[in-house]
């Protein structure tokens, strides 16, 4: 009996040390100095059109090469970077306004086509005023905490803004 406790031990202690060793880090101090981080809420002008938020982080000098952005995780939501220029990455966090198409009866045989709606949890519990930066350092997965990243004034319809020449 006790021989079985010792393997049970021994396999909790190996199985705990397996999945430390596959998570990323959380680090207190990003590896590369940031002008700033701000968000910026977009609404669609058409019923359709759908909304959602752009994040953005601005760098002082142009990322070093061994340091990549890989995700956002923001409001319960994530998304890719993508580059702009040389110093600003956005993350574009849209969510398209779809309702679903409900048939009302007073019959609920007729209402036998209605789905449920689809629940998903977010990967982090982040407060609304937080974010966690995935990136990849040196090829290893790392994450950094953004607390109170800035609110920009909101854009309500993107397709009616001009570009700046």
């Amino acid at each position: 009996m006790k021989t079985y406790l010792n393997i049970l031990f021994f396999l909790l202690i190996v199985i705990s040390l397996a999945f430390c060793a596959s998570k990323g880090d959380l680090q207190t101090i990003f590896p590369q100095k940031i002008k700033s981080v701000y968000y910026q809420r977009i609404i669609g002008g058409r019923e359709q059109a759908g909304n959602g938020t752009n994040f953005y982080i601005e760098f002082y000098v142009p990322l070093s090469k061994d340091i990549q952005l890989v995700k956002i995780y923001f409001q319960k939501q994530e998304a890719s970077f993508e580059q702009v220029n040389g110093t600003i990455f956005v993350a574009h966090l849209y969510s398209k306004n779809r309702i679903p198409d409900l048939i009302l009866d007073s019959d609920s045989i007729k209402e036998y086509g209605n789905q449920a709606p689809i629940i998903t949890k977010p990967k982090f519990a982040l407060k609304p005023t937080e974010a966690l930066l995935e990136y990849k350092s040196n090829g290893k997965a790392r994450f950094f905490n953004v607390k109170n990243p800035k609110e920009e004034p909101m854009i309500s319809d993107p397709s009616m803004i001009k570009p700046k020449k």
